[in-house]
């Protein structure tokens, strides 16, 4: 069934599974996957609709059929206010027999929603939020986080940056609990690398297009860096006002995506270096993920925040054919400890595991962005410099105050 992209964009919009296409039969249980994204807003290009599809992906690729139930996906819009959010969650759970959400939001979203889940005792799998408190101060029993966070970024982007001569940062951070922790994270990797803080200036969001005074009080700082503590459109408009304002500073662009780099264009991104968990063009099972993606989505290569949610959905359906349909659907922690317990891998991340606090561990990746003679073609963006292992990637589990993680 092909769904227009008006469809979509409805709060609650129903897609059936492309595996559920006959007529289901009434013995055969039915497990709802929910995708909570951004359908509309700042962040559509980097999950959104794709974010959908690649559910719909990992449903049809892992055969539920023969599995002995049935699936069904449906999709909202949270439009990145953690209200929104958290009342889709509950009426989702509570009323409408969503056993599991994912993908999951912005940060402040991701908050609220796993909130919703703990009070309810229902699973929720994000991938789309950055903030490491999902698996911090703010873990839960019922909540895993898939693809990215703070830490991450901080570590793999923050010191490697100062190692190469950026010691004194200004921050551009977005007001909401993302923007707060990238840019915390950033500057103890910062300070932790011998560099220097020199300030910083929160900005509204969602509420603005025009960066051009928080740039120039960057500029006037005299830091060498303008860390851009921020996403999607925000990022964009922030690198293109800097290169309008004559900005001298070296701009790094803490949470950049693909479609980024794409929106933008390589000349305007090219030498860029940037952290990812995932790259289309990685390797042979990243580029046959793509590809079958592609055939849903033509025209289109996913992000990691939109790979995640296909990753974190195969493996959802192993705890279900491990558990059973029916206690999967019963209890949302005891859900969340059988998927722990149980390696991963998958064509996007490969192998890998869940930790006590409900951290799932792959390795992070630094790329560059390359050159326009550079690239083969559109899509063909990244240049690999760098690797850090899947055990070395992610914030200590001791140092981050789960009440989860057990001695």
């Amino acid at each position: 069934m092909q769904l227009s992209r008006r469809a979509l964009l409805g709060t609650a919009a129903a897609i059936p599974a492309l595996a559920a296409t006959r007529p289901a039969r009434a013995q055969r249980p039915v497990l709802k996957i929910g995708v909570l994204t951004d359908l509309s807003g700042p962040y559509q290009d980097i999950v959104g609709p794709l974010t959908v599809d690649a559910v719909k992906l990992a449903v049809a690729d892992f055969g539920v059929s023969a599995k002995g139930f049935d699936v069904e996906v449906v999709a909202a819009d949270h439009q990145n206010k953690p209200d929104i959010g958290s009342n889709i969650a509950r009426q989702w759970y509570d009323r409408d027999g969503v056993d599991v959400i994912m993908e999951g939001g912005s940060s402040a979203v991701a908050l609220a929603v796993a909130g919703v889940a703990k009070d309810k005792n229902k699973a929720y799998i994000n991938s789309g939020a950055a903030t490491s408190d999902l698996t911090g101060a703010q873990c839960n029993a019922c909540t895993l986080h898939w693809t990215y966070d703070t830490y991450m970024l901080a570590k793999s982007t923050g010191a490697a940056m100062v190692k190469a001569g950026g010691d004194s940062w200004f921050f551009i951070t977005a007001d909401y609990a993302f923007g707060h922790a990238l840019s915390r994270d950033v500057g103890n990797f910062v300070t932790k690398a011998g560099g220097k803080l020199l300030g910083g200036v929160r900005t509204p969001f969602p509420g603005t297009t025009d960066f051009s005074s928080y740039l120039l009080q960057a500029q006037s700082s005299g830091a060498k860096v303008i860390g851009l503590a921020n996403a999607g459109s925000d990022t964009a408009n922030c690198i293109k006002q800097a290169k309008e304002f004559g900005i001298t500073a070296s701009l790094a662009g803490l949470l950049v995506f693909l479609s980024d780099i794409h929106s933008l264009g390589l000349d305007v991104c090219q030498g860029l270096v940037l952290t990812e968990s995932f790259y289309w063009n990685h390797n042979d099972r990243t580029r046959a993920f793509s590809d079958r993606l592609w055939k849903l989505a033509p025209g289109r290569r996913p992000g990691m925040a939109q790979a995640g949610p296909y990753s974190s959905a195969i493996h959802y359906l192993k705890g279900a054919v491990e558990m059973g349909p029916a206690a999967i659907k019963k209890d949302g922690a005891a859900t969340i400890a059988q998927l722990k317990k149980m390696p991963t891998d998958d064509d996007v991340f490969g192998p890998g595991v869940i930790r006590q606090d409900g951290r799932k561990l792959h390795p992070s990746f630094l790329f560059q962005v390359k050159k326009p003679s550079e690239s083969k073609g559109a899509w063909d963006y990244y240049n690999l410099i760098g690797t850090t292992p899947a055990d070395e990637a992610f914030r200590p589990m001791a140092e981050g105050g789960c009440s989860l993680v057990k001695a």
